[in-house]
C-alpha cells in the first residue's frame, strides 16, 4: 500500500481523509448480507414507551423479513417476541394496509390460521387436539419465541441476538453524555415516515453532517454560519456546532443569530426554522426571540442577548409547568447537537425539543428504504397530543427536508455512475459517516473506508468502475 494511506484498522485513523467503497450503498448482494450480519446482532430503537402505556398494549416491529411483538405486560415489565406462530411460521399480527406497524391492545395473541393461543407472558394456553402431539409440544416448543428488550431515553429497544450484550453497555457514551436531557420527558408532537428511493444509509448520512447547509439549505447562511464538527464514539458519532466562547450553547441546537444585531437574526432563524422545518425549535423559543428587539437595547452583546433569550424562554415555559433540564455549557460542548446510534437511529437532542431520525431498508432493496423522522417537546403533565405514525409523500414534508430528500434520491443514481470512485468525507464535518461505515465494515465483514493515500492500491476504489478491479 502507499507509505500515506491504510486500510482504516483503528478509530484513530478516522480523523484521516478517507475513502468509503460505494459497495454498502449499492450492492445487491450486501444489502441481502445485512440481514444476518447486521440487523440480528444490533440493538435496535423500535418504538416509545408511552406508546404501550398498559398491559396488554404492543407494538410491533420490522426489520426485513423479521418482525417482533413488543407488549406490557404488567405496569413495570416489558416483554416483545417474535411474530411468528411456531405452529405454521403465520404472523400473529399482520401490519394495517398503509400503516408502519401495528398498534393495538389484546388479551391474548390468536393465531389466525389454526386458533393456537398464547398469553402475554408467551406461553401457549391453547392448541386444539393438543393430545395429538403425544406431549411433543412441552419444555416451550409452544411457546412464542423470546426477543430481548430493553428502555433507555423513552424508548423501547430490541435485540435479535439471543446472546447480546446489555443496551446500557452497547450505548455508551451516548447514553451517559444525553442523561441529563431527560429525553424519556419529551413526547412526540409530529410522527412522519415514507417509503424512499435510496439506500438506508444515504438517508441517515443526509442529517449526521453540517458541511452540506450552506449549499442544501442556503437560506439559513443569511443567519449565520453553521461549520460543524463529527467526533467518532466507539460504535456511535456526534455532531456539534463551532461555537465561539462564551456561547457554548449554540454547540447545541439553541444557536444565535450573528451578523450586525443578533437580536434580529435570532428571530428571523427562529421564524424560518419554524415555518420550513417545523422543528429544532419551540413555539416558546420563537415567541421570545421575536421580543428581543423590543426587550434588549441595540448593541446588547452576543453573550447577553444569548443568555436573556434561552433564560427568559426556560422561566416562561417553567410558568406553564414545562420544566427544561439545566445542562453546564461544558457538557454541551461534549454533547453537541446530534448523535448517531449505530446503525440507524438519529438523536438531535435539546434541553426542552429534539427531531430524530430512523432509516432501515425496504425488502433488502439496496436503493430502497423507510425513513421516519419524529420531533419531540416537553409538554405540561397531561397535555401532549395524541399522535402516530402518518405515511406522507416527500412533497408534503416540511420544505427543509424536501431539500435534504433531493440530495438523498440523487446521491443513490450518482453512486452507481461509473465515474464515481467512492465517497470522500470531510475529515472534521463529515466524520460520522467514515465512523458509521468502519464499523459496519467490522459487522459485514467487507466495505471498509481506505485512507487517501491507499485507494491506488485497493481493488475496487480510486479510478477503476466502483466494485470491479482493473489491475
Amino acid at each position: 500500500m502507499g507509505e500515506m494511506g491504510k486500510i482504516v484498522e483503528a478509530v484513530d485513523d478516522l480523523i484521516m481523509a478517507a475513502v468509503v467503497p460505494p459497495e454498502a450503498y449499492v450492492s445487491p448482494d450486501y444489502a441481502k448480507a445485512e440481514q444476518e450480519k447486521l440487523w440480528r446482532k444490533v440493538w435496535l430503537q423500535a418504538g416509545r414507551i408511552e406508546d404501550i402505556p398498559e398491559p396488554g398494549n404492543f407494538i410491533t416491529f420490522d426489520i426485513n423479513t423479521d418482525s417482533v411483538i413488543i407488549v406490557r405486560v404488567g405496569p413495570e415489565e416489558v416483554r416483545a417476541y417474535h411474530n411468528v406462530c411456531p405452529h405454521r411460521g403465520r404472523r400473529l399480527i399482520d401490519t394495517p394496509p398503509g400503516k408502519r406497524n401495528a398498534v393495538g391492545s389484546r388479551p391474548n395473541f390468536i393465531c389466525g390460521y389454526h386458533g393456537w393461543t398464547f398469553d402475554l407472558e408467551g406461553k401457549n394456553t391453547f392448541v386444539e387436539h393438543k393430545d395429538d402431539w403425544n406431549g411433543a409440544l412441552g419444555c416451550g416448543r409452544g411457546d412464542l419465541g423470546t426477543v430481548k428488550v430493553d428502555t433507555w431515553g423513552g424508548w423501547l429497544w430490541i435485540n435479535l441476538d439471543p446472546n447480546s450484550g446489555p443496551l446500557r453497555e452497547y450505548l455508551e457514551p451516548a447514553a451517559s453524555l444525553l442523561e441529563p436531557y431527560q429525553l424519556q420527558n419529551m413526547r412526540p408532537r409530529w410522527r412522519k415516515w415514507v417509503i424512499f428511493q435510496c439506500n438506508w444509509k444515504v438517508a441517515m448520512e443526509a442529517f449526521c453532517e453540517t458541511y452540506h447547509v450552506s449549499t442544501t439549505h442556503p437560506e439559513f447562511m443569511e443567519f449565520g454560519q453553521f461549520r460543524g464538527w463529527a467526533r467518532n464514539q466507539g460504535l456511535h458519532s456526534n455532531i456539534g456546532y463551532d461555537a465561539p466562547k462564551g456561547q457554548e450553547e449554540d454547540a447545541g441546537k439553541l444557536r444565535l443569530g450573528t451578523g450586525e444585531d443578533p437580536r434580529i437574526t435570532t428571530a428571523e432563524m427562529q421564524n424560518f426554522t419554524w415555518a420550513n422545518a417545523n422543528t429544532n425549535t419551540t413555539e416558546t423559543l420563537v415567541g421570545v426571540a421575536n421580543r428581543l428587539k423590543d426587550e434588549l437595547p441595540e448593541g446588547t452583546p452576543p453573550t447577553e442577548v444569548s443568555k436573556y433569550w434561552i433564560a427568559t424562554a426556560r422561566a416562561e415555559d417553567e410558568a406553564r409547568g414545562v420544566i427544561w433540564p439545566t445542562i453546564e455549557p461544558t457538557h454541551t460542548l461534549k454533547a453537541g447537537t446530534a448523535w448517531q446510534i449505530f446503525p440507524n437511529f438519529q438523536i438531535g437532542h435539546a434541553v426542552n425539543n429534539m427531531l430524530c431520525y430512523d432509516a432501515r431498508p425496504y425488502n433488502s432493496d439496496p436503493d430502497m428504504c423507510i425513513f421516519e423522522a419524529a420531533v419531540y417537546e416537553l409538554y405540561p403533565e397531561g397535555e401532549a397530543p395524541e399522535t402516530e405514525w402518518t405515511y406522507t409523500e416527500p412533497a408534503d414534508w416540511p420544505p427543509v427536508l424536501q431539500q435534504d430528500f433531493n440530495n438523498m434520491a440523487a446521491v443513490q443514481q450518482g453512486m452507481k455512475n461509473v465515474g464515481f470512485r467512492g465517497a470522500q468525507p470531510n475529515p472534521y464535518m463529515e466524520r460520522s459517516v467514515t465512523s458509521l461505515h468502519y464499523n459496519l465494515s467490522r459487522y459485514m465483514g467487507t466495505g471498509t473506508p481506505v485512507t487517501i493515500g491507499a485507494v491506488d492500491d485497493v481493488p475496487g476504489i480510486g479510478h477503476n468502475h466502483p466494485g470491479t478491479d482493473a489491475r
